[in-house]
């Protein structure tokens, strides 16, 4: 090997060496993709919700879902609940969960009445990018994300 071989080598391998360790950074420094835990059992009905939620383009994913919730009083009593989302919508890549207004539970927009209705929602699917609230009575879509300061 002649002196100009060994300085080619060398110049070669810092130029590859210097990627590799360029784009380690960047995956390390990069956007973690978010996973969603969608339920693939629910069945999607075809009522005027979705076709709300089609028409503003949204994509309907799933429809309602069951999240069973149980829970101990005083070490002793055992007592169960249960929280329902009504569906998973995306659009843009991004996920929501869906809330629809109900009659008889109205929800006010005043940030603590928004927290105490939608905050557990959002803490069961951290992933998801907010939770669309739909109101049928209006013929509204109001879109609520929450940020934690801790």
């Amino acid at each position: 090997m002649e002196k100009g071989d060994v300085t080619v080598i060398l110049l070669i391998l810092i130029v590859g060496i210097g990627f590799l360790f360029f784009r380690f950074q960047r995956w390390l420094n990069g956007p973690t993709k978010k996973r969603i835990r969608i339920p693939k059992h629910s069945e999607i009905p075809q009522d005027e919700v979705v076709e709300l939620l089609e028409g503003a383009g949204f994509d309907v994913l799933a429809g309602k879902t069951k999240i069973p919730i149980s829970m101990t009083l005083n070490d002793k009593e055992q007592l169960e609940s249960r929280l329902f989302i009504d569906y998973f919508v995306q659009k843009d890549d991004r996920i929501y969960l869906v809330k629809v207004a109900k009659e008889r539970k109205p929800l006010e927009m005043t940030g603590s009445s928004i927290r105490d209705m939608l905050l557990a929602y959002s803490l069961i699917y951290p992933e998801a990018d907010g939770v669309l609230y739909v109101d049928m009575a209006m013929n509204k879509i109001k879109k609520i994300t929450f940020h934690i300061e801790v």
